[in-house]
């Protein structure tokens, strides 16, 4: 089975690097989430995550990806090693080569382009370097802000998905947009 390989260095943007996820990112991420009192609403997440899961989550991250399951890749700002953000890979079906990814940035890293960035890197080394054919993106389709950074990172609005999920007992809309290897730019 295809798997996420680690990055021998981080993947490299003009306002953004993205490295692989690590234990030390914990702190800011919980810093994150009491920061944002909506993170794990807009993530689709009943709560946010406690550093013990998070801590699990990092001990089974090279795993999930040498076997194809998920990756988890940390955002950080040029010439700083503290977590701004992360994006995750999950869903991925390698029979037909695709993945969904989600993003977060912690409230002081945003609106700068830093989720554009990464948005555009980690879809092309998705698409590029580790086989995919086609990477999605759902998000609520009142999220500007989201679906603006996607489409500056080449993603393509298709739609909405009408009660696509269910979140909080309840079903709800999400918009897709979608990264295929044409839409990737230089």
């Amino acid at each position: 089975m295809p798997s996420f390989p680690l990055l021998s260095e981080p993947l490299a943007g003009r306002r953004v690097l993205v490295r692989d996820y690590a234990e030390r990112d914990i702190p800011e991420i919980l810093l994150a989430y009491q920061d944002d009192a909506t993170l794990h609403l807009r993530m689709g997440e009943e709560r946010p995550p406690s550093g013990a899961e998070l801590g699990r989550w990092a001990e089974s991250e090279a795993a999930d990806r040498a076997s194809g399951v998920r990756a988890a890749l940390t955002v950080l700002e040029p010439g700083s090693d503290d977590c701004a953000g992360q994006l995750y890979v999950h869903h991925v079906d390698w029979d037909h080569r695709r993945a969904e990814i989600g993003i977060w940035l912690a409230p002081a890293a945003r609106g700068r382009g830093l989720a554009s960035d990464t948005l555009r890197l980690v879809g092309a080394w998705l698409l590029g370097h580790c086989g995919l054919e086609r990477v999605q993106l759902l998000t609520e389709p009142d999220n500007e802000p989201m679906l603006r950074a996607a489409e500056a990172a080449g993603f393509v609005r298709e739609g909405v998905l009408r009660a696509y999920l269910r979140e909080r007992r309840t079903r709800v809309d999400v918009a897709i947009l979608s990264l295929l290897p044409g839409d990737v730019r230089g």
